[in-house]
């Protein structure tokens, strides 16, 4: 293999985790800043909704009052009330006239209580409303029925649409008839024209009454059926127009009665001061008196630019901080990891020298002055014993050499992400975006949480041991081991099987020599299985009376005659040169036989190595203690 290919293969994970990062963090900047665009939309949407509700209430709200006003014109009821009334509707009409003409009206008229017009505004012209028969429009029988009557129609004279409010005139005992006046609405659509987002009213039966844009006005909003569309024959509301339909399409519904729609693009466009067609965010309000409904759309185009700049910003600042973050640990890493080596094994040496320089000694001056010298055989055996415990802890520092560039991985990703949180954090408290913050924040607490682990595992395994014998759980100790070799097991793809008997079993023991046996026999596992496609460990704990049984077997090659007859031997190593010394396997016989145990090796019968610990199984009582 090239140079340039192992490059390759070296620098294709490293490429397909930035860009799954930088594909992650554009799918988040996206959503984020698509969520905040469409509640600063939505804000901005209902202004606009209270707006033109207030525009619309205060038009119509204008002429409310004048239908009732006719009731008090004594000549208006004696028109309706004397059998000869006829004789004053010239001078109701003039009336009427100049009152529509000071009113801005479009017509007033009054009806009798059969449904005849018996006066009008407009009676000088041609197409007067006297005595057409309007029995049949809506306004004039729910005034009839309840008094008063609201419409939005189309005038069956002149074609002219306008909103009907009728009024009854009611004599002290009986209805006499029916006074109405037609308002147009035409000023208000003026006004809707040139403000910033198209918005539209629509009538119970869901047809645009009313509209900021021209071409939208008598569309529908919702399919209409073939009865709907006769009973509007019937009541000639819409004068026969042909009420198509607007092409309004819901694509999701929000929070609050928010929609997404889009509106098909018209053939040809409308020409607007805003866009008329493709997606909106829909936000509607019923008008409080009336059937109506009134809508405003507000165009996505904005939120659309603003979530794409965004995105962009956040695809590109994540790869400017990948990299940056990888160059610093990858130098870090390199010069850790070297003064690490260099360190623990100058030490491991030194202590060697020392202690097997200082055991030497002590057993040759013990040896020449046995007979009187008890007290020095003493000392002699106290500075032995700190020896070997000084020989374990140097085996811990090689061990935690070993495990540096896996923990440094394993912290280097929390501080990425740290980085990136607090920075995020700083950013939002300035929008006072505090939710956001705080969920940042907890998110930051919990990495710290997870480092704090990662640390405190290392601390434990690195301290010195007591010595003393204790109830250790071996379950738990066993995911020690694990959580410290973590990084190494998931580089290696092994996987661990594991069985722990329930009620999970307590030894007799030392625990942090426990997990650093048990580190050294899994990392041996790990050695043992370089060149093996699919690695595997198993870890067993079995009781027999009052012992306990932990094996740890790999699925390797197994091992050799030679290594079974040199095992345990200091300085013997089935490692190439400087990948070991040869004392793990010395020491960790060693500590197993202070727990008053064993440790053995041999080959499985279905194949690998497999190590056994035999250690006494604490009792209840100490365990309770």
């Amino acid at each position: 293999m090239t140079t340039m290919s192992r490059r390759f293969l070296h620098s294709l994970p490293i490429f397909l985790l930035m860009l799954a990062l930088m594909s992650l963090t554009g799918f988040v900047a996206h959503r984020l800043a698509e969520q905040l665009g469409l509640a600063e939309l939505q804000a901005t949407g209902l202004h606009r909704l209270d707006l033109y509700s207030a525009s619309l209430e205060r038009e119509i709200g204008k002429y409310a009052f004048l239908p009732g006003t006719l009731g008090l014109e004594r000549d208006v009821l004696d028109l309706l009330r004397q059998p000869d009334g006829a004789r004053l509707a010239p001078q109701v009409n003039a009336y009427l006239e100049q009152l529509n003409e000071r009113a801005g009206t479009l017509s007033i008229y009054v009806i009798d209580a059969k449904g005849h017009v018996v006066a009008t505004s407009n009676w000088r012209r041609a197409d007067s409303f006297m005595g057409e028969d309007l029995s049949f429009r809506p306004y004039f029988r729910d005034a009839m029925a309840t008094g008063s009557g609201r419409f939005f129609g189309i005038g069956t004279t002149r074609g002219e649409p306008g909103y009907y409010l009728a009024s009854t005139l009611v004599d002290d005992s009986r209805t006499l008839g029916v006074a109405v006046i037609k308002v147009s609405l035409d000023q208000l659509e003026k006004t809707w024209s040139t403000v910033e987002a198209p918005a539209m009213v629509s009538d119970e039966n869901g047809v645009v009454i009313l509209g900021s844009v021209a071409d939208w006005k008598f569309t529908t909003l919702r399919p209409l059926d073939d009865a709907t569309r006769s009973a509007f024959d019937q009541t000639l509301q819409y004068n026969r127009r042909a009420l198509k339909p607007l092409g309004l399409q819901e694509l999701a519904e929000l929070d609050h009665g928010a929609r997404l729609v889009r509106i098909a693009r018209a053939s040809p466009e409308p020409v607007s001061v805003y866009p008329v067609a493709g997606r909106f965010l829909a936000q509607s309000r019923p008008l409080p008196g009336t059937p109506w409904t009134l809508t405003v759309l507000s165009h996505l185009e904005q939120v659309d630019d603003m979530v794409q700049s965004r995105t962009a910003l956040a695809v590109v600042g994540a790869a400017f901080i990948f990299m940056l973050g990888m160059m610093l640990d990858e130098r870090r890493r390199h010069l850790k990891a070297k003064l690490a080596a260099r360190a623990a094994l100058q030490k491991a040496h030194d202590e060697l020298e020392r202690k097997v320089e200082e055991r030497t000694a002590d057993l040759s001056a013990a040896n020449q002055q046995l007979q009187g010298e008890v007290a020095e055989r003493t000392a002699a055996e106290r500075t032995l014993r700190a020896a070997q415990d000084e020989l374990v802890q140097a085996g811990k520092l090689a061990v935690i050499g070993q495990l540096a560039t896996g923990i440094a991985h394993e912290l280097n990703q929390p501080l990425a992400a740290l980085r990136t949180l607090s920075g995020n954090a700083a950013r939002f408290l300035e929008r006072g975006d505090t939710d956001t913050a705080r969920s940042n924040l907890e998110r930051i607490g919990h990495l710290v949480d997870r480092m704090g682990n990662i640390t405190g595992q290392l601390r434990a395994f690195a301290r010195k041991s007591s010595g003393k014998a204790q109830p250790v759980a071996l379950c738990r100790a066993i995911d020690n081991a694990q959580a410290l070799l973590e990084q190494r097991l998931r580089q290696s793809r092994a996987e661990v099987r594991r069985h722990c008997p329930l009620p999970e079993p307590f030894a007799l023991c030392d625990a942090n020599r426990l997990e650093q046996v048990l580190v050294n026999l899994i990392g041996n596992a790990l050695d043992a299985m370089d060149d093996v496609p699919d690695p595997c460990i198993e870890l067993d704990v079995t009781v027999a009376g009052d012992r306990v049984r932990l094996s740890v077997r790999d699925h390797g090659p197994g091992l050799a005659d030679e290594a079974l007859a040199h095992l345990f031997e200091p300085f013997f190593t089935t490692k190439s040169a400087g990948a070991g010394l040869g004392l793990g396997l010395t020491i960790s016989a060693g500590i197993v036989r202070d727990f008053g145990g064993t440790l053995t090796g041999a080959n499985h019968p279905e194949g690998g190595a497999v190590f056994t610990l035999d250690i006494p199984l604490a009792d209840e009582t100490a365990r309770h203690e």
